[in-house]
């Protein structure tokens, strides 16, 4: 059984930072393409970022390109999200999953807010 946790999340003002960490416990996923979704009353689910832990493949959605960068922690089953210039339109909570997501792993995910 395997459990995803997204920490990291928070309050910040446009144009803030934050980093958000995916940490996998029960097992691991080194084989497979992880990624970043996040959840808003306007659009629903988005993607948001993938990386290939295998084949070194990263995706972002056109929306975060540029501002987002994910990243695999080396020795450890986490994934982070850096993301900088932040929009109010970033709004949401935000969750990991394998990509495509298995509906099995979803978790809490973490609010992250932009408001000035």
């Amino acid at each position: 059984q395997v459990q995803l946790t997204e920490t990291g999340g928070g309050l910040v003002q446009p144009g803030g930072s934050l980093r958000l960490s995916c940490a996998a416990s029960g097992s691991t996923f080194t084989s497979y393409t992880m990624g970043w979704f996040r959840r808003s009353p306007g659009q629903g689910r988005e993607f948001v970022a993938s990386i290939s832990w295998t084949g070194e493949m990263i995706y972002y959605a056109v929306s975060v390109r540029g501002r987002f960068t994910i990243s695999r922690v080396k020795g450890k089953n986490m994934i982070d999200l850096q993301m900088d210039n932040l929009r109010p339109e970033d709004t949401g909570v935000y969750y990991c999953n394998l990509n495509p997501p298995d509906e099995k792993y979803w978790g809490l995910g973490t609010q992250v807010t932009v408001s000035s």
